[in-house]
């Protein structure tokens, strides 16, 4: 059981839920009426605040904004078939926010805080949860160092905070891909696998290069020999080659150990496909579509859930699929979705009751 939690809330005096298209929610663009927010000082974490939500006062000598130390993780919620919501896998994305934390020197966030602020909060907005296929309460939290100095070291402050945003689809569409060969996101004994502001801001470079292309993301590779493949910008990668589906090991720690990746990895399984987990070289890759090998190429993470991949260009040489002959990529999302949306049973506890 979860600690209980004393927890100010102030609510708003006026929804601006009607102000809100549901038939239109680009990703991260609108958010529901209240926030969490929490400070840690003096060792130890303050009064847990819901309040309508609200800009910031911060000081220009934020530690964060001069040394980096920011972290964050995306969830979603659903609503089942009878209006409930359920939030999908929270205690996963709570032990990797905290160890996130540990690799960016911050203190780790207790779990009555991250787990049921984030329950309390959402249970107050849930009338923001949309109920329709491929839509969701995507839900942001987030710590920052807070002290206003400047100067090389940890933080003896930092803010911890939920916010809560209504989404559509990330990708609607099948999508384009670089393998990147010049800029690196990550290498060995880096921090590749927290999920820190950092690895976002340094991947935009790169990001932005291949969509002047006409790319849609990057896939990274190693930061060595530019060969073996790590994870796509903003999420992790999976390939079916002949009767197994491959998806790179996180042995290196230079990608994210995504919630997703491992959903589809365990639901893959129990469909009867044979997932290794591994290091993958892109030429291998390439071999095994000139072979005619290489069946189906996708994506999984909490923003983008099953994202298929149309074209993958490595140097000179594009791969292109058609994707409306694939089973295995849209099997997963399918099944996935439906535990989510409550039309399969939840056989492993990964819907969280709000």
């Amino acid at each position: 059981m979860i600690a209980a939690l004393d927890i100010q809330v102030t609510k708003t005096g006026k929804s601006k839920i009607n102000e809100i298209d549901f038939n239109n929610l680009p990703f991260g663009k609108y958010f529901t009426d209240h926030m969490l927010e929490v400070d840690y000082a003096d060792g130890e974490w303050k009064k847990v605040h819901i309040r309508p939500f609200q800009d910031l006062s911060l000081s220009p000598a934020l530690s964060a904004l001069h040394y980096g130390q920011s972290i964050f993780e995306g969830i979603k919620a659903y609503k089942d078939r009878d209006g409930r919501p359920f939030i999908f896998r929270p205690y996963d994305n709570f032990r990797r926010f905290n160890i996130s934390a540990e690799r960016m020197m911050m203190p780790a966030v207790p779990e009555e805080i991250f787990i049921e602020g984030m329950r309390r909060l959402i249970d107050i907005d849930r009338d923001w949860i949309p109920m329709k296929n491929d839509y969701s309460l995507y839900i942001r939290p987030f710590m920052f160092a807070a002290d206003d100095a400047i100067g090389v070291k940890a933080s003896d402050t930092y803010k911890f905070m939920i916010l809560l945003s209504p989404t559509g689809p990330y990708y609607s569409a099948p999508m384009r891909i670089y393998v990147e060969e010049k800029y690196t996101r990550a290498a060995k004994g880096g921090f590749g696998f927290a999920k820190a502001a950092g690895n976002y801001g340094g991947s935009m470079l790169a990001t932005a290069v291949a969509k002047q292309q006409g790319y849609d993301q990057v896939l990274w590779t190693d930061a060595f020999e530019h060969k073996y493949v790590q994870e796509i910008g903003t999420m992790n990668v999976f390939f079916v080659i002949g009767d197994k589906v491959l998806t790179p090991d996180l042995e290196a720690g230079t990608i994210l150990e995504g919630v997703t990746r491992d959903s589809a990895i365990e639901l893959l399984r129990d469909e009867g496909y044979t997932v290794e987990e591994g290091p993958i070289n892109i030429d291998d890759v390439v071999r095994a579509y000139q072979a005619g090998e290489l069946k189906e190429v996708f994506g999984t993470g909490t923003a983008a859930t099953i994202s298929m991949i149309k074209e993958l260009r490595y140097e000179d040489y594009t791969m292109k699929f058609d994707t409306d002959k694939w089973t295995v990529a849209p099997t997963v999302k399918r099944v996935l979705t439906d535990i989510r949306e409550g039309r399969r049973e939840d056989t492993r506890g990964w819907m969280f009751k709000v």
